[in-house]
């Protein structure tokens, strides 16, 4: 199983989002942004020009690898804004540290009409950095992260129902993409149970005792419940508002790609109503006016043009997922290994993830 699918949440630029953890967590073999300067300069130079110069870099919300946003002036006076993604030095290259990854998926996406950034460049081996990276063009818009979001949106019910609304009917034409055409040897099919078992690698890891007995339990649920095979292709694997773009209320582009893959298609609508449903926060942290999660299955199917009954239990694989992440990030910070305080607003909702999985997967 590989080993993208575990998740932190940070703190950034006013919002909270859904970022990736990996054994490469505790590394120190990143690169400084006095590297990725002087890197980008040659680049520039080489790619864009000798007259091109490189603006405003700044560093962003990445993943496990590194993320840098910059511009770039060019000759004829334009500048064009860009995103820089790379993964740490002297790690192997293995999910969401396979930035490289990204390109064939990225530009197969595009050219099939959907809302993803382009990449104009993309490299494995190169004389710029020590290790492969991809530049995409950055998109217009900001993220709407429900439980926090930034203060460009209105938090208003009428807002959060338009955001979410464009983010759920959008799903579906991401799931109609024809991968097995167009990204045949891009990656190999995950399973659910595959998804279900590496959990417990993660969840013993609780700070708290009975948080790993309800992990346990909730694992054994749903590995007694698996669903009949639903449609496998390409998933996002975090999608939800936080990582939509959307400039003046409408959707402008899907980002963070980091965890997608191929397998079971329904794991993205199964997050999108695990993170609306109200029952797995506390009333200090949930998602502002979120629609139910009726409601998101309902414009799912309406879009999609079929019913699919397994829906809870894929809210059910969400909830539980998110749960054991969260035995590992409370720990992580409560020991001073990561600081991370958002985590202690998080740790009220680890037991109802648990509890609300397992009642899911229970009735199935």
């Amino acid at each position: 199983m590989v080993d993208y699918l575990c998740y932190l949440l940070r703190v950034k630029n006013n919002y909270v989002k859904f970022t990736t953890a990996t054994d490469t967590q505790h590394s120190n073999t990143t690169l400084d942004i006095q590297e990725i300067r002087r890197g980008l300069k040659n680049f520039v130079h080489d790619e864009v020009g000798t007259s091109a110069k490189l603006l405003n870099l700044t560093e962003s919300d990445g993943h496990a690898g590194l993320t840098f946003l910059f511009e770039v002036l060019e000759g004829n006076g334009s500048t064009n804004g860009y995103v820089i993604k790379l993964p740490p030095k002297g790690v192997k290259r293995k999910g969401n540290t396979d930035v490289y990854r990204q390109a064939p998926l990225l530009r197969a996406l595009r050219e099939n009409g959907m809302a993803v950034p382009r990449v104009p460049w993309a490299f494995e081996e190169n004389d710029w950095f020590d290790v492969p990276f991809i530049v995409m063009e950055r998109l217009p818009g900001h993220v709407y992260f429900a439980w926090d979001p930034s203060s460009v949106f209105e938090r208003s019910k009428s807002e959060a129902t338009s955001l979410w609304t464009q983010c759920v009917r959008n799903l579906p034409s991401l799931h109609c993409f024809d991968w097995r055409h167009q990204l045949s040897n891009w990656h190999a099919p995950i399973s659910p149970e595959a998804q279900i078992t590496y959990w417990e690698q993660v969840y013993v890891q609780a700070p708290e005792p009975n948080w790993a007995k309800a992990a346990e339990a909730c694992e054994r649920l749903l590995l007694d419940t698996l669903p009949d095979e639903e449609p496998v292709g390409l998933f996002h694997g975090d999608y939800q508002p936080g990582n939509i773009l959307y400039d003046r209320g409408q959707l402008t582009g899907i980002i963070d790609w980091e965890l997608s893959g191929i397998g079971a298609q329904l794991l993205d609508l199964g997050w999108l109503m695990m993170a609306a449903d109200d029952a797995n926060w506390t009333e200090h942290w949930h998602p502002i006016s979120p629609p139910t999660t009726k409601h998101i299955r309902q414009i799912y199917e309406s879009e999609r043009g079929s019913a699919f009954h397994s829906a809870p239990w894929y809210q059910a694989l969400a909830g539980y997922r998110l749960g054991c992440i969260a035995c590992l990030n409370v720990k992580l910070h409560r020991k001073g290994q990561r600081h991370d305080p958002i985590w202690e607003r998080i740790a009220p909702s680890v037991l109802k993830l648990f509890n609300v999985a397992g009642n899911l997967a229970a009735t199935l």
